[in-house]
C-alpha cells in the first residue's frame, strides 16, 4: 500500500505504532527506529525515498502533525489494525499518535481505512468494528480475492489485492491488480 501510495505520488505520513515495530521485526527481521526510520523504511520497501513526500511521527508525539484536525490530511489508512488499535478507535483513547491521528481523520470526516488482521474475531472485535463503520471508518478485513489469479496466486499477488482495495476505496490510482471488465476472462492480471 506504501508502494502504490508513493507510485501515485501521494505525500505520506507514517505512525508505526510500538506493535507493528515488533510485528515487523518479529516477522520481517527488520528494525524500524526512530533515528534511522528513513533508511529502515527505504530497505523494508525495496527502493529510493530519495524524492518520495514522506514524513514520520513517533507513536509516542502526541503533539505531532497529524494529531490535529487543522493538519492537511486527505485521510488515514489503518494497517494492519490490531484489535487493540480498532478497540481504541472506536473508544476515542488517543492512547498513542495513531489512535489519536485517526480519531481526527473521523472527527473531521477524512476517509479513514481500518484494515483489521485478526482472525477469527470476537463479538467484542465485531462491536467494536460496527462502531467505527457508524463512526464513518471503512472497515476493510485483509481478506485478499482468491479469485483473481485463482490457485496459482503469489502471495504477492494477493497481498497486491488487499493493497488494491485499499487504494481504490482512497481514490488512488494504482495497477496493482486485474480488474473485472464484464467479460469472463476478459484481461490479463497485472502487479
Amino acid at each position: 500500500m506504501l508502494r502504490g501510495l508513493l507510485d501515485a505520488g501521494e505525500p505520506v505520513d507514517l505512525v508505526v505504532s510500538r506493535a507493528a515495530r515488533l510485528t515487523i521485526l518479529d516477522e520481517t527481521g527488520a528494525p524500524f527506529r526512530d533515528a534511522h526510520w528513513k533508511d529502515d523504511l527505504a530497505g523494508w520497501l525495496g527502493r529510493d525515498l530519495g524524492g518520495a513526500d514522506v514524513g514520520f511521527w513517533p507513536a509516542g508525539d502526541l503533539a505531532a502533525g497529524p494529531s490535529s484536525g487543522s493538519y492537511p490530511a486527505k485521510g488515514m489508512v489503518v494497517v494492519p489494525a490490531s484489535t487493540a488499535a480498532c478497540a481504541g478507535i472506536a473508544l476515542g483513547l488517543s492512547k498513542d499518535l495513531l489512535q489519536r491521528a485517526a480519531e481526527v481523520s473521523l472527527k473531521e470526516g477524512r476517509p479513514t481505512v481500518l484494515v483489521p488482521r485478526e482472525t477469527p474475531v470476537t463479538r467484542s472485535h465485531l462491536l467494536h468494528l460496527l462502531e467505527l463503520d457508524a463512526a464513518g471508518a471503512v472497515v476493510l478485513p485483509a481478506s485478499p480475492g482468491f479469485y483473481g489469479a485463482g490457485a496459482t496466486a503469489t502471495a504477492a499477488q494477493l497481498v497486491d489485492f488487499v493493497a488494491g482495495k485499499i487504494l481504490d476505496t482512497l481514490g488512488v490510482p494504482h495497477d496493482l491488480s486485474r480488474r473485472w471488465t464484464g467479460v469472463i476472462g476478459g484481461g490479463p492480471a497485472s502487479g
